[in-house]
């Protein structure tokens, strides 16, 4: 990624719709043992400008059947990003198939994966007391960070979501593979917008 001209992410309001609906449905399920995490590959084209993202797909959590991603925890995220991770339902792994179907719809489309989207929620609300002091936001947790640079994808947005005031808000932000902030813009239908 180093020396490459940072491309802003132009997203389709429709990608955002179907992960902010997928992210309110597990975000009501989530208790102090259950962080319920939300992912989603973003799918789109790179066009000379701009990250286009025009699809999303979802997958399977494989992260307590897999047995790669069973070592991948117990060897490197538990010691690396702390005893919060041993948690089952803390973090995500996108089954290898689940990825690999995804892909090869993509190209059947002419599409390409471009990276990823997830759901950050309001966890020093929800969670447990320990976690209290460390809020969440649409900024990498160090733990993101290590998969951004792992996966290598140009764009990984995140999606900070909390219940207030009987509603959800929700912010994002969008980072590179090298954890570099990018510009994320969410396409405005002409019936949102009058000239």
């Amino acid at each position: 990624m180093t020396g490459r001209r940072a491309l802003p992410a132009l997203f389709s309001d429709d990608v955002l719709r179907r992960f902010l609906d997928a992210a309110a449905a597990e975000y009501v399920f989530i208790t102090p043992d259950a962080p319920r995490p939300c992912f989603g590959v973003l799918l789109g084209t790179v066009a000379d400008d701009a990250l286009l993202v025009s699809d999303i797909a979802f997958g399977r959590n494989a992260r307590t059947t897999d047995p790669s991603a069973r070592a991948e925890f117990a060897t490197t995220i538990v010691p690396r990003f702390g005893s919060a991770y041993e948690n089952a339902v803390r973090a995500w792994w996108f089954a290898p198939e689940d990825l690999l179907r995804v892909s090869r719809a993509a190209d059947e489309r002419g599409l390409d994966i471009l990276g990823s989207i997830h759901l950050h929620p309001d966890w020093h609300r929800l969670g447990p007391a320990c976690e209290r002091d460390r809020p969440l936001s649409d900024r990498p947790t160090p733990m993101d960070e290590y998969v951004f640079r792992s996966a290598g994808w140009p764009l990984n947005v995140v999606c900070y979501l909390e219940r207030q005031h009987g509603g959800f808000y929700y912010s994002l932000a969008a980072w590179d593979g090298d954890c570099a902030p990018l510009s994320l813009r969410v396409h405005a239908s002409a019936a949102a917008v009058s000239v």
